[in-house]
């Protein structure tokens, strides 16, 4: 805890700036806030209330990070702090970060996408090792559960997965609808509980569209339902018992962000999906837990996050640059270098052929404008064949580092053994068959980035948003600067505690307190969970 705000003179701890920044540092200590009665100044103490000549217009409370959010969001799922570390993909977001945010006693959620079942396995059992699991364990932490279009069976087989082994909390992201994957998720294992119906799996539906999250925020449709319950994949009760529940009774409100984005403004869409909440809430009589994401790198933003209202605040990309991230030394190197203005746009592998793209680094890495190379050429050519000898020759070897056939080769034979379809289909069309040589290359240069193959250190793809930027901005020259030292944990904590100190030099400001510049800095420490 910050020292509390006296000096030697009363007068100058009161009315002085720099005792009114020191308050709003104290944030865990009363502040009072006081009227001089003769000259009207406003100002603050922290170690008493109005003296002789002194009104008092009110008293703040001591202020805590762990109050910062709704505290019924860290009931429900049994957090300290309303603070999440998001689901990256391939497994970036290490069983490691999982577990470290458990013990700090918030929520993280392990990158499971783009991982084969035997890697997500593999990976559970790392973190129920380590944190117990069913009724051994009170720690609470998820995995997340991605929209696979081109793959279907994978998702469904997930999803069953995390069934089986008691996920109890998934990050159900890339969704443009419902599926029955993520339906059977959600409502597998409802039950009547005390007079009202208890949930035993929750879903984070990651959303940054007000029309997905009407579908996330509704009953899922009847047809649906009926279809899992004839599969034997719902039981008629819970089918019945989730006509009347929400998909998702978290929502997590992503903006411009690392990875598949929509590059909203956190200012525009977040105060839109809350009145959805407010309407769907109105409707169903569930309550429906806001989260926000995208753009929070900084003590500041995740003050302004909580005060649009957010339930929780979600941070992906500063991760990506911690220790326990799966990404390589090289990857983390080149984060840690990034300003707001290096990321830009590519195409994504999972969805290439739909044109829909992810926010990448581009400062170190020309995975960007060679991605873009390859959509443009999907665009203009119906195969392989159709290309001039020498443009897929020039393709060849400044793009994807190997032949179009010796790629096609390798693809076939992974498609062979995971998804024979792909293979029946390429075969009969040539275009698709080149799409799947171009994500061949869009797939592995993510894969790249995180093994830190040095031979393909220009192709690293690393998903990455502007709050990257802004983190390195505010950790120039403190601790948390080299990338050696940025723990999950610590970066979590620095991030609430300055939240907090942000918050409380506002509320000093509201009440017309002198608050000067320096009461909103906060410079980052070395941090310990009391």
């Amino acid at each position: 805890m910050l020292a509390s705000a006296t000096e030697s003179s009363p007068e100058a701890a009161v009315y002085g700036e720099g005792a009114v920044a020191r308050a709003a540092h104290a944030f865990r200590q009363p502040a009072s806030i006081l009227r001089h009665t003769a000259t009207g100044a406003v100002g603050v103490a922290t170690t008493r209330t109005a003296g002789p000549g002194e009104e008092a217009l009110g008293v703040l409370p001591p202020l805590y990070p762990e109050w910062l959010g709704d505290r019924a969001f860290n009931e429900v799922h049994g957090l300290r702090f309303s603070y999440v570390a998001g689901a990256m993909a391939n497994g970036i977001a290490t069983s490691d970060i999982v577990i470290a945010m458990a013990r700090a006693g918030m929520l993280g959620f392990f990158g499971s996408a783009g991982l084969s079942p035997d890697a997500v396995n593999a990976g559970l059992d790392r973190i129920e090792g380590a944190l117990g699991s069913g009724s051994v364990s009170n720690a609470s932490w998820g995995a997340n559960l991605i929209h696979s279009p081109n793959e279907p069976d994978l998702e469904a087989a997930v999803a069953d997965l995390f069934i089986r082994r008691g996920v109890r909390r998934v990050s159900a992201s890339a969704y443009m609808g419902l599926t029955e994957p993520l339906v059977r998720y959600a409502f597998s294992g409802v039950r009547r509980q005390g007079g009202g119906v208890a949930r035993h799996n929750y879903v984070f539906a990651k959303i940054s569209r007000p029309e997905v999250a009407r579908h996330m925020m509704a009953p899922p449709p009847s047809e649906l339902l009926e279809s899992l319950v004839q599969k034997g994949q719902l039981t008629g009760a819970e089918a019945a018992l989730a006509k009347n529940l929400p998909v998702a009774e978290d929502i997590t409100v992503e903006s411009d962000s690392g990875g598949h984005t929509d590059n909203q403004p956190l200012g525009a869409v977040f105060p839109v999906i809350a009145m959805q909440r407010d309407k769907a809430v109105a409707e169903f009589g569930r309550a429906i837990r806001v989260g926000a994401a995208g753009g929070l790198g900084t003590p500041a933003s995740i003050a302004a996050a909580f005060g649009y209202g957010a339930d929780f605040v979600l941070t992906g990309s500063v991760n990506q640059s911690a220790v326990e991230s799966g990404l390589s030394v090289e990857g983390k190197k080149l984060l840690a270098q990034a300003s707001m203005a290096d990321v830009g746009m590519a195409p994504a592998a999972d969805m290439f052929e739909m044109g829909v793209e992810v926010q990448v680094l581009k400062r170190g890495t020309m995975f960007g404008p060679r991605a873009h190379r390859l959509y443009a050429a999907y665009r203009q050519f119906d195969s392989i064949e159709a290309m001039p000898e020498a443009f897929r020759a020039n393709l060849e070897k400044q793009v994807l580092g190997d032949s179009c056939a010796a790629i096609w080769e390798r693809t076939r034979a992974f498609f062979a053994e995971r998804d024979p379809r792909e293979v029946e289909r390429a075969e009969k069309d040539p275009k698709h068959r080149m799409a799947l040589v171009f994500r061949w290359y869009l797939g592995l240069s993510s894969k790249w980035a995180i093994a830190g193959e040095a031979s393909r250190r220009l192709d690293y793809q690393i998903w990455c948003g502007p709050a990257m930027g802004a983190f390195n901005d505010w950790v120039r020259g403190s601790f948390l600067e080299a990338p050696e030292n940025r723990s999950v944990a610590q970066i979590a904590l620095n991030l609430l505690e300055g939240a907090a100190v942000v918050t409380r030099a506002h509320q000093l400001r509201s009440y017309g307190a002198p608050v000067p510049a320096s009461a909103f800095a906060f410079e980052p420490r070395p941090l310990a969970i009391a």
